[in-house]
């Protein structure tokens, strides 16, 4: 495995891709500009906010491993890591590293020639709960598990430390000066988190001693108890903390999914807790009814959840049933009746608790981007990944997606940044924007043309002949949320947008037309073609058929067999029908083939709004002649049986944003290498695009420590990913955060780092502040 691999590796987490840190760019806080959406955390002075109390806050599961260089880390390893262990610089609300003064009071770059050294000056106040002083043998050890040299360490990233050739403290023990072999931008990635010696100084502690564990730590707050059983992490106040201390004495991690949360939430289980839309709607719901004085939901049951569609029919028939004489059969309806009643109360319940929580939004350091497989089939001609680009309305993809919450809905315009760090700029002109005209041009440049020849079976395909239809490790049929495959192009409605069931009704509410196809699934590709040819050849021997008839004896009476007929001049047998020529219609087609690209998404309870954007996408490439073969399948199987094994053509996922892009997002645009096998090394470049150019521009600007340089490098290195068309950014994902009241600086932290000592719980205002 290469060095750059095993950082990204840490990057990654179930098929969507984790949120790590973020930078980049040239001089002046200007640079960057301003970040899409701020945070929204109740900002709260801390003379305002409680001492003592304890904040319930819901994650995805507990940790396998609290080290956060071993290849199973996630989210919540990080959290508890940010918690608990030193970070030498944090996160700013632009997403920008800066020092934290709570373990640094300085770090520079001191010497540039011959060699790079930083020398880091520590606060005097920092130690370890042991009591023991923060120093230069905590990053020589460090240093030593994770530089690459000893396979004894199971670690999962290395980049930086590989570059580091010695350390050693300086004049005093509070500096630790940090000599590289090679220069490294990105030097501030480093030591961050930072581990004991303890952990870090034998492989066997590195391994397994940090798993399930942290004995010695120097954050604001301890690590307690883990209690697998109730699933909570227990995080509690550290009594050796130098700093500002913690407002709360406990914060509890609790681990919930995510549609449960909603009802953790009004069960009193959880205070704050990150959310999907469904969560959020349910929120709004709640406050607007507790908020209306009269009208559907005040007063009685809500107007919505599961009361909501029953309708009177169906009530009395219910009614009818329970009451009825056949007993088996009333039974039945009673029992049935007796659940949903409980179910209604439940859900009514539950909203008369949630009217109480608020919901914060802000833009994860995360963006949705369109991916094209390179690898093989039309997309590995780069004009016809230009030309599928050029299709798109990314601001309107934006707007489906952000807009309805109130998010601002702008398309990302770099693969390397987000708006607000240093290296952000918009190069998304080095492809350019939506332009059908100039997306056929591009596939006529290809040769792809519309209304082209066909020689392939009906529903043929372009696009590798092996590749698999479905997923086999995933459950299809009812049920099973894999509706398996759905095919655009044949069920769209005006102007190539998908058609909604609503659309396909008549204004007057009758039954739609016999002969439309399915708006659930369509039909193969082209069998409206096939049924258009059939027709033209029954028109043409019914024409013939009537041609015959109408040679009769001159008093308009057809001849009969034998009759008046003479042999030497009759008519010879017709020809046979001229079979039509199959053409791809409004469609575009090569070779014989037509144009058809799979669209594989994932089919979870999570994924609703990156469906959405998948029927938005296919609608558009229809406009301009593209099928889409939409297949669905199971979350778990979506990452690392589709996107990382190359069994797609389109894709949709989500990649995090980075503070330090020279490092962290080399492997996922370099340039795939051949290996000894013959196979493809493509590191986390899933799309398979990359050209030698773009991993050049990422060396130098991993090397150069002139940041404004370094920042324009990337920059250059974004237009050329841009102009391969790999990969396309459409949007900045939302963040959405359900808070209790009275909670002060937590929510959506956006670009941000939270700050862990400053979370709690507002105090009660006093007379004074009522008065006011």
């Amino acid at each position: 495995m290469s060095q750059r691999r095993r950082r990204s590796l840490a990057l990654l987490t179930s098929g969507v891709l984790a949120l790590p840190l973020l930078t980049g760019c040239g001089a002046g806080d200007e640079e960057g500009g301003q970040a899409a959406a701020g945070q929204d955390i109740a900002t709260t002075t801390r003379d305002r906010v409680a001492d003592g109390g304890v904040l319930r806050w819901a994650v995805d599961a507990l940790p396998d491993t609290l080290n956060t260089f071993q290849a199973d880390a996630d989210a919540t390893t990080n959290r508890i890591a940010g918690a608990v262990l030193p970070q030498l610089f944090v996160l700013d609300a632009k997403g920008r590293p800066v020092v934290n003064p709570d373990y640094l009071e300085k770090a520079e770059v001191i010497e540039r020639e011959p060699k790079q050294v930083v020398q880091y000056k520590l606060n005097q106040k920092a130690v370890w709960s042991d009591g023991r002083e923060i120093g230069a043998a905590d990053f020589v050890a460090q240093w030593r598990a994770l530089n690459g040299k000893d396979s004894a360490y199971w670690t999962a990233r290395n980049a930086g430390y590989d570059r580091i050739e010695k350390i050693e403290r300086g004049k005093t023990d509070l500096e630790v000066r940090v000599t590289f072999n090679k220069p490294y931008a990105d030097w501030r990635s480093l030591f961050t988190p930072l581990y004991p010696k303890q952990v870090t100084g034998t492989p066997e502690a590195f391994n397994e001693g940090a798993r399930g564990a942290l004995k010695i730590t120097a954050g604001p707050f301890g690590l307690g108890a883990i209690d697998k059983k109730s699933g909570t992490a227990a995080l509690t106040r550290n009594a050796r903390w130098w700093g500002r201390p913690a407002k709360l004495d406990t914060l509890i991690l609790t681990a919930v999914p995510r549609a449960e949360r909603p009802a953790a939430l009004a069960a009193g289980k959880l205070d704050l807790a990150e959310i999907d839309r469904a969560g959020a709607d349910r929120i709004a719901l709640a406050r607007r009814d507790a908020a209306a004085k009269s009208g559907p939901g005040a007063g009685g049951a809500p107007a919505h959840g599961p009361g909501a569609a029953l309708t009177p029919a169906q009530a009395t028939l219910s009614w009818a049933t329970a009451f009825g004489a056949d007993e088996e059969k009333a039974a039945a309806e009673t029992e049935s009746r007796q659940k949903h009643l409980a179910s209604v109360k439940r859900y009514a319940d539950e909203q008369a608790a949630l009217k109480a929580f608020t919901v914060r939004k802000s833009l994860e350091p995360a963006y949705t981007q369109l991916a094209m497989n390179g690898a093989s089939g039309p997309l590995a001609d780069e004009r016809v990944r230009r030309a599928v680009a050029r299709a798109l309305d990314r601001q309107v993809l934006a707007e489906v997606v952000l807009k309805p919450l109130g998010l601002p809905a702008k398309p990302v315009g770099s693969h390397l940044a987000l708006a607000g760090q240093r290296a952000y700029a918009d190069n998304s002109d080095a492809l350019g924007g939506l332009d059908t005209h100039a997306a056929q041009a591009l596939f006529a440049d290809a040769g792809w043309r519309k209304g082209g020849k066909l020689t392939e079976p009906v529903g043929a395909k372009a696009g590798p002949e092996s590749a698999p239809q479905d997923d086999s490790k995933t459950p299809s049929g009812p049920g099973t949320g894999n509706d398996g495959l759905y095919i655009v192009g044949q069920d769209d409605g005006a102007n190539g947008e998908p058609r909604s069931a609503a659309a396909d009704r008549p204004d007057t509410d009758s039954a739609p037309a016999r002969d439309e196809p399915s708006p659930v699934l369509a039909p193969a590709p082209f069998g409206a073609q096939q049924r258009a040819s059939l027709l033209a050849q029954a028109a043409q021997v019914a024409r013939a058929a009537r041609a015959e008839a109408a040679e009769d004896d001159g008093k308009g009476v057809p001849a009969r067999d034998g009759e008046g007929a003479d042999p030497a001049k009759a008519s010879p047998a017709p020809a046979p029908a001229k079979q039509p020529v199959r053409t791809s219609g409004s469609m575009l087609a090569k070779d014989g083939k037509a144009l058809s690209l799979r669209f594989v998404l994932p089919s979870g309870p999570g994924s609703e709004s990156l469906r959405t954007v998948g029927e938005r996408i296919a609608g558009m490439l229809r406009k301009v002649g593209v099928n889409t073969e939409t297949i669905k399948v199971a979350d778990e199987s979506f990452f690392k049986d589709h996107i990382a094994s190359g069994q797609y053509d389109l894709a949709l996922y989500s990649w995090p944003a980075t503070a330090y892009p020279a490092t962290d997002a080399r492997p996922i645009f370099a340039k795939p290498e051949p290996a000894a096998d013959g196979s493809l090394l493509v590191e986390q470049n899933y799309t398979r695009v990359g050209t030698d150019h773009i991993d050049q521009l990422f060396d130098q600007a991993l090397g150069e420590l002139d940041e404004e340089q370094s920042r324009e490098l990337m920059r250059k290195a974004d237009a050329r990913i841009w102009a391969a068309a790999g990969s396309i950014p459409l949007f900045q994902r939302p963040e959405l955060v359900a808070v209790k009241p009275g909670l002060a600086n937590a929510g959506a932290f956006g670009l941000g780092a939270p700050r862990y000592q400053d979370m709690g719980w507002k105090k009660a205002p006093t007379a004074k502040d009522r008065k006011k």
